[in-house]
């Protein structure tokens, strides 16, 4: 894949190893909730189909941060679902499972797809059926004992740890060799949003980006 969708999306994760994912939070919240990331030094941000309002926030947040940031949707369940998201600006999907014509219906359009995988065979589905990252769902299932080994089968897998990942074990994960981490309520307080207190989000995303930075120069 070396389209242009495909390459911003992969600077961009290269850049700053953080995924944030939204979930559950209003429309009327997001773009707020996408400055304070920003801040942070977020530059991709998913909205998961699942939220209320999602095609919306997504819309919303497509024309708010042409240009500055990487805005997918997450929880794609079917190719219906990829092209809906991707008419709305969506410039990368993220599956929960591993699903090719999920994949397909996004290449189909230049757009990248991280399907969600636990097991190896699962991960090298995935790659075969054209991702360019993999997602490793629940992360917290083998943690990063677990990511480790399959790493070092497979040194060169682009692996994106999601699923309980916290500051407490970020580091540890980079460690193990992710590429990426997806953050959801580590990253994105509901409570901070609902009190108006970004600062919270933009401290944490911070803190989480120069885990990151840190990994990648050792």
């Amino acid at each position: 894949m070396s389209n242009a969708y495909a390459e911003r999306f992969r600077q961009a994760v290269a850049e700053t190893g953080v995924i944030a994912i939204v979930r559950g939070v209003p429309s009327s919240h997001v773009i707020e909730l996408g400055q304070a990331l920003y801040a942070g030094g977020v530059r991709v941000m998913e909205v998961t189909l699942n939220t209320p309002d999602a095609h919306r926030s997504i819309a919303a947040l497509c024309q708010h941060f042409f240009g500055r940031m990487q805005i997918g949707a997450g929880t794609v369940l079917s190719a219906s679902e990829a092209k809906e998201a991707i008419t709305l600006g969506a410039s990368f999907l993220v599956a929960p499972h591993v699903d090719p014509v999920v994949v397909q219906a996004g290449l189909a359009e230049g757009v990248p797809v991280l399907p969600g995988a636990l097991t190896p065979s699962e991960i090298v589905v995935a790659l075969r059926a054209g991702a360019p990252m993999v997602k490793v769902f629940p992360a917290n299932r083998g943690g990063t004992a677990y990511l480790r080994q399959v790493r070092a089968v497979a040194p060169g897998l682009p692996l994106v740890a999601v699923g309980g990942v916290t500051l407490a074990n970020v580091e540890g994960f980079f460690a193990a060799g992710a590429k990426a981490v997806g953050l959801g309520s580590s990253l994105v307080d509901r409570e901070a949003i609902k009190d108006g207190n970004y600062s919270v989000i933009t401290c944490r995303a911070k803190a989480f980006v120069e885990a990151y930075r840190r990994s990648r120069i050792r």
